[in-house]
């Protein structure tokens, strides 16, 4: 499917092969032919967008620059199909685009040593946050330029980069602040809240482990004072109700962590607990969706120093601050 946005902007509904369903990729006719995000590595996805190009009048050979707003690789697998092409993103996408095999086996090992730490089961441990059935899906490339925070994008006159950390730490959005027109990736979703999801801390560059539900909430507040008229996201619809959804979105997190914080209140527990508790349905199935979730809020609470971490039997608890 593909939407007209305006005389510039287009976008190409892929599938995927993931539980969230079909990613947007946008075309943009700027000075340079752009694409935002790329979709997964499937030959079906492939198909799409070549057939969705073709529709638009242009082949995979007219594009001239990929910017990706984040590393998850319903966004970024079908960068190898580009062969050549310039890509642009946060420098933090660099290791996990090129699929570093050294990084990738630190980040097996610091989740298993988190997990173990928190109470979590053997059987948990064994399948930790597993990558391999989604990595499979992603590319093996190099980032070419790095963005951050106020850059511009050559030959996209108008649209500004802002780093809004949170769902990945690479992420970014695209704003084109006359417009009031926001090309948000997965950080503002209209009908589900995106997963702040757990990542390792980076060796020698971050001091501890990255806390994304409280990157996320910075910047969910920052694209509010931003004030975009529309959001074009990574899944789903645009939204155009920006401030009040977002506002909502805080709310329903201060609400979730203030029910953790009373199971705590009445016994300490662990984090392997508390997520068994908040996703009684799903966290045997989506394992690391929910004990990201988990850790977001338990971050959240340890932030407003409402509890606090007590060693017992060789692991981690929680109990409330006196």
């Amino acid at each position: 499917m593909i939407d007209k946005l305006n005389d510039e902007l287009y976008k190409i509904v892929i599938p995927t092969p993931f539980a969230v369903g079909p990613v947007n990729v946008y075309l943009m006719k700027g000075e340079k032919l752009t694409l935002v995000d790329v979709g997964p590595k499937t030959e079906e996805a492939w198909s799409t967008l070549t057939v969705g190009l073709a529709q638009l009048g242009y082949t995979p050979d007219d594009i001239e620059q990929i910017v990706i707003t984040h590393h998850h690789p319903d966004h970024v697998g079908l960068i190898d199909y580009f062969p050549g092409v310039p890509i642009e993103g946060h420098w933090r996408n660099k290791l996990w685009l090129k699929q570093d095999e050294e990084f990738l086996n630190y980040h097996n090992r610091f989740f298993t040593e988190l997990l173990r730490e928190n109470g979590t089961p053997e059987k948990y441990l064994e399948r930790g946050i597993d990558l391999t059935s989604t990595l499979k899906y992603s590319c093996n490339s190099e980032l070419h330029r790095e963005v951050s925070e106020g850059d511009t994008i050559d030959g996209l006159p108008g649209w500004k980069v802002f780093e809004t950390p949170g769902h990945a730490s690479s992420h970014i959005v695209l704003y084109h602040e006359q417009e009031g027109v926001m090309l948000g990736g997965d950080h503002i979703l209209q009908k589900i809240s995106s997963n702040p999801l757990l990542e390792p801390p980076i060796p020698a560059i971050d001091k501890e482990r990255l806390k994304p539900l409280l990157q996320y909430r910075e910047s969910l507040e920052k694209c509010i004072e931003l004030k975009p008229t529309v959001v074009h996201s990574g899944h789903g619809d645009e939204v155009t109700n920006v401030a009040s959804l977002l506002k909502m979105r805080l709310k329903q997190q201060e609400k979730r962590a203030a029910m953790v914080k009373r199971w705590i209140s009445s016994e300490p527990m662990s984090a392997f607990e508390i997520c068994q508790r908040l996703f009684p349905k799903v966290y045997d199935q989506q394992f690391a969706l929910a004990i990201s979730e988990t850790f977001g809020q338990l971050d959240y609470l340890e932030a407003n120093n409402e509890i606090k971490k007590k060693q017992m039997n060789n692991q981690i608890i929680f109990e409330v601050t006196s």
